[in-house]
């Protein structure tokens, strides 16, 4: 775990708190904010991977927002999270090809 993963946690952490607070729509934009927020950070670190794992959870918050009923809900909600996992995963165990750097050696543009 690193730096970005503990502050992760931590905001989810207060995230979970809240929810004993405040109401489900409120909760999910505030979730979604956050999760963008680490979504732009691990973009700007040079993870677009990771980037895109977060940005796949904001859907899931925004499923919580909009709240649509029956297998809607359910396709959008896990949806979203499973492929965020897989992304997240994939990304860590460089199970997925390095699309951020390039070798400049291996260019055909000379």
């Amino acid at each position: 775990m690193n730096r970005f993963d503990y502050t992760a946690f931590i905001g989810f952490v207060a995230l979970v708190a809240l929810s004993y607070v405040i109401e489900t729509p409120l909760l999910g934009a505030a979730f979604g904010g956050f999760l963008l927020s680490l979504s732009v950070w691990r973009l700007y670190d040079g993870y677009p991977w990771e980037a895109i794992a977060w940005l796949a959870w904001v859907g899931a918050a925004v499923a919580l927002v909009l709240a649509p009923g029956g297998s809607t809900f359910f396709v959008l909600f896990f949806g979203s999270l499973v492929v965020g996992v897989a992304l997240l995963f994939g990304s860590r165990f460089d199970l997925l090809p390095d699309i951020w750097r390039t070798d400049p050696a291996s260019s055909d543009h000379s």
